[in-house]
């Protein structure tokens, strides 16, 4: 598969592990995204369905610090960013899906008290 974004994840501002996730989800993307989403006839299901199969498959862990079981110490704008792109390239809604969970988890890791992380 061509991907158009491979000339900039060889910026010096992408790390290998940034190629690495970028390949991760455009795997877990090929093989899941459209049985998930379906015709679109129901896009409420499909969100639900959606972000289940992100969590199990562990891309949800980049919308959170380490501490709240993410996978950075604090959240990485450019994995974030890497996780969108590749995700709506494969169907606007999986993208949808996985900002939303970042929209909601972004702000309380970020300034929300202890008690509501």
């Amino acid at each position: 598969m061509h991907r158009p974004d491979s000339d900039i994840l060889d910026l010096p501002f992408f790390s290998k592990e940034h190629r690495q996730l970028r390949d991760r989800i455009d795997g877990w993307a090929t093989d899941n995204v459209q049985r998930l989403v379906g015709d679109h006839g129901d896009p409420d299901a499909a969100c639900r369905k959606i972000a289940a199969a992100l969590g199990e498959a562990g891309i949800l862990e980049f919308t959170v610090p380490s501490e709240g079981g993410g996978v950075h110490d604090r959240l990485d704008v450019r994995s974030l960013a890497i996780a969108r792109e590749t995700l709506a390239r494969h169907d606007g809604l999986a993208d949808f899906t996985f900002a939303m969970q970042g929209l909601g988890s972004g702000p309380i890791s970020i300034c929300g008290s202890t008690e509501q992380q």
